[in-house]
């Protein structure tokens, strides 16, 4: 038995590995690897796999580590800040989302609880899928990027009340008035779950920490290890009494865990095996893919993978759209939300085990999963262009420009000579501060509707509208305007303002603000006079600080930083580039320290001027400045008299400062 299993996970990483590399170069995200892999070994495949029930088993555990995680990652002051998107919008893709597909199969003549569940798998997206993508893509804070995060962290706390509604689901007949539990029973129910509740809470105020904090102080990670795995299956298993999943109990114990200090410890710590069990799991998943059904049922399996992603797309548009963001916006955070989501997976399989899920459902749901996620990232390389096109469309202009309510205050025709910053982040927040400083007069562009509120209430002059629109630019005055300032996340918008900023006001001068250096040429090419890459920036902010500590005169670091901002960062970007006229100070002086020293009463320095010792000549070492009570004494000289409890700045070699440091201290005797 134990060998079988070896061989299947042998042959099982084997393949996902090959599968993944193929897919890896194909930009298509690992986890349709890993299903594709179950489907190539499984009984529909070439039923490679002798021990299914292990190989679930194990799929069993990857949930429940997935769920954990989940449960130690989430973060309450997270969600605070995008609540609106987070609550409100995330509601509205999830209802209008279950309402469409529900209402579709009720229409086609489904049960009504194999519809709702129906409705709940369709609802839901791909946390790890999109995310993913937008990070790669450097859109992870972009104004979409910010939408779907919201959307997404209330899709996964929706999937919890939506796996708890399962055996209600499978156990009852809806909308019955029957009762479904005697009293005595539901007392029964009503204990078994105050008693879970309230010894959870217990645990996650004080047992827990307090355990954490024990075994932290061992400096075992063994021991460590051991009772976090402890806390996920032993809450999960409490929870099964309630009739409460396994994975559920996990998400509960991983919340547990969350408010501690100790919780980014042990998502490190889990992380691995996590992976390796979740892969498990969507190999099973794959293995439970009936290619023959499919393949029966190709044109069907196609137009519902086509209403799939039209539907999702649309309805998640919609929920953005509705909170005021403006067209461009909320079609690309709908387009990255158009995918199945992992959550309904496990859904998906609680209903077919409850029975509620035919299998032949089963095995069509299973099909628009996997190409719906498949497709994701091809979805999003279409998504910029495709937005473009329908942001022209004139019946959808004023949508797509977002001007309901830009008004500020201010008519465009009064502004001449004036600077226009796009972005009212951190960098457009200060930039206007010292426009405001310098009398400057300015406008701000901004599409994030809380970011815009809040500007309005600072009085700041902004217009509420998305800069890749000709019409909102031209509101802000863009044809007249001296300078024009583009600070945001999105890198795909910010080529496409700066080039469309350029063609509306040829003699503008354009700055921007890009993260990468990999941006700078695209948009130079575009209009752009000065790109500014935060990437190197801090480059140069780090060798300005290394340059410094080696004692590099600051003249001639101000000269190679000028050098290498006038050369485009080039010479940072070329290994071999000669570095001119720095001087080789750590070849002459190597050993160069600066250390601190009490000098305690009665000892040799305490009471004497510097003049009287002379440290410099007597012992190779110079007192660069004084620390005296909340006081700092620079520009010391002979006379300087150095008293008990005075911290000294030293500067010298170690060895010689090794030799000098009894003098700072009480002589014996």
């Amino acid at each position: 038995m134990v060998f079988a299993l070896f061989t299947d996970i042998l042959i099982v990483f084997s393949i996902a590995l090959i599968v993944g590399l193929i897919f890896n170069r194909l930009k298509v995200p690992p986890l349709v690897a890993f299903i594709l892999t179950g489907i190539i070994v499984g009984p529909y495949g070439f039923s490679l796999i002798q021990s299914e029930e292990q190989v679930n088993a194990l799929a069993e555990i990857g949930i429940i580590l997935l769920l954990f995680t989940i449960g130690i990652e989430f973060s309450f002051k997270d969600l605070w800040k995008i609540r609106l998107i987070a609550l409100v919008g995330g509601a509205l893709q999830v209802g209008l989302s279950f309402i469409f597909f529900c209402g579709l199969a009720l229409l086609v003549g489904w049960p009504t609880g194999e519809a709702i569940l129906m409705g709940f798998l369709l609802s839901l997206s791909s946390t790890a899928i999109v995310l993913k993508i937008l990070h790669e893509r450097g859109e992870i804070d972009s104004p979409h990027g910010s939408i779907a995060l919201g959307i997404l962290i209330f899709q996964d706390l929706a999937a919890i009340p939506m796996i708890m509604a399962i055996p209600f689901l499978a156990s009852t007949t809806l909308f019955s008035i029957e009762p479904l539990l005697t009293g005595t029973d539901l007392l029964w129910l009503v204990f078994q779950d105050i008693a879970i509740v309230v010894t959870l809470i217990v645990s996650a105020k004080w047992f827990v920490p307090r355990m954490l904090y024990e075994i932290a102080r061992t400096k075992n990670q063994e021991m460590f290890l051991l009772f976090v795995i402890l806390i996920c299956f032993g809450v999960a298993w409490l929870v099964s009494f309630a009739g409460v999943s396994f994975a559920i109990g996990a998400l509960l114990a991983g919340l547990i865990i969350s408010g501690s200090e100790y919780s980014h410890q042990v998502v490190s710590i889990v992380l691995p095996f996590r992976d390796i069990f979740t892969s498990f799991f969507f190999i099973s998943v794959g293995m439970l893919v009936n290619i023959h059904f499919v393949a029966a049922n190709l044109w069907l399996v196609i137009f519902l993978i086509l209403i799939v992603l039209g539907a999702k797309a649309l309805l998640s548009t919609a929920a953005p759209l509705a909170l005021g963001y403006p067209l461009r916006t909320a079609a690309l955070s709908g387009l990255a939300l158009a995918q199945v989501g992992e959550f309904s997976f496990i859904i998906a399989q609680s209903g077919v085990t409850a029975g509620i899920l035919p299998v032949d459902t089963y095995q069509m749901f299973l099909a628009i999963a996997l190409v719906t996620m498949a497709a994701t990232p091809f979805v999003l390389d279409f998504g910029h262009p495709f937005t473009s096109r329908i942001c022209r469309i004139s019946a959808l202009s004023r949508i797509a420009q977002g001007t309901c309510g830009v008004d500020d205050g201010k008519p465009h025709k009064e502004r001449k000579d004036h600077l226009v910053i796009i972005g009212y982040g951190i960098t457009g927040r200060n930039l206007g501060r010292a426009a405001r400083q310098g009398k400057i007069p300015y406008a701000i562009i901004e599409l994030n509707p809380d970011l815009v509120t809040e500007a309005r209430l600072e009085g700041e002059p902004v217009i509420f509208g998305d800069a890749t629109s000709e019409g909102v630019l031209n509101h802000a005055g863009i044809h007249l305007a001296r300078i024009a300032v583009i600070a945001i996340n999105d890198p795909v918008a910010t080529r496409k303002i700066t080039s469309q900023v350029r063609r509306l006001n040829e003699g503008i001068t354009i700055i921007v603000r890009t993260r990468y250096v990999s941006e700078m040429e695209a948009l130079y090419l575009m209009g752009a006079d000065e790109v500014i890459a935060e990437e190197f920036e801090t480059s140069v902010e780090i060798f300005t600080v290394v340059l410094h500590r080696y004692f590099i005169p600051w003249d001639q670091i101000e000269a190679f930083i000028g050098e290498v901002r006038a050369g485009g960062y080039q010479m940072l970007r070329k290994r071999s580039e000669p570095v001119s006229g720095l001087p080789d100070l750590v070849k002459n002086i190597p050993n160069i320290t600066i250390s601190a020293f009490t000098i305690e009463d009665r000892s040799p320095l305490a009471g004497k001027t510097l003049a009287e010792f002379n440290l410099r000549k007597r012992h190779n070492i110079t007192i660069l400045a004084l620390q005296r009570g909340d006081a700092t004494i620079t520009g010391l000289g002979g006379e300087t008299r150095l008293e008990a409890g005075d911290v000294a700045i030293v500067y010298g070699t170690p060895s010689y400062i090794a030799l000098a440091a009894p003098l700072f201290r009480k002589e014996e005797g």
